[in-house]
């Protein structure tokens, strides 16, 4: 049915504007949120030591530099991202069972007047040396 109304096709048009801006923030605004929240969370082994506590964090496929580790009042904050690798951005996936993107660990220490003495990456794990302050 052709309708001659000028009026009917501006709206027609405008109505087909906004269903493409819904596409495009449904597309690119929603997915920038849940890029930006936690995918995944680390593996933590805490052991003390004298008046020292040792922290290992499993984290297999982070590099280092993608890493960032402090104190928050009584609790540890350690977090990052594993990328993809770069060959299998493009491959089909069969099974994905390692989470990729975003981490986020964070845990509650003892209590809350500690140092970070010293970072040591190493085998895919992350040793920490939290000291009194």
């Amino acid at each position: 049915m052709i309708h001659h109304d000028a009026g009917f096709w501006v709206w027609a048009e405008a109505l087909k504007l906004l269903r493409n801006a819904e596409h495009l923030r449904d597309r690119y605004f929603v997915l920038d949120i849940v890029h930006a929240l936690p995918c995944w969370e680390p593996a933590v082994d805490m052991y003390a030591q004298g008046d020292e506590l040792h922290l290992l964090v499993a984290l297999p496929g982070v590099h280092p530099e993608q890493l960032e580790v402090s104190l928050i009042g009584d609790s540890l904050m350690v977090c990052g991202r594993r990328s993809m690798p770069a060959d299998f951005k493009h491959a089909a996936i069969q099974r994905l069972e390692i989470p990729y993107g975003r981490f986020e660990r964070q845990v509650a220490l003892p209590r809350s007047d500690y140092r970070l003495r010293r970072q040591v990456f190493e085998d895919g794990c992350l040793a920490l040396v939290l000291a009194p302050s």
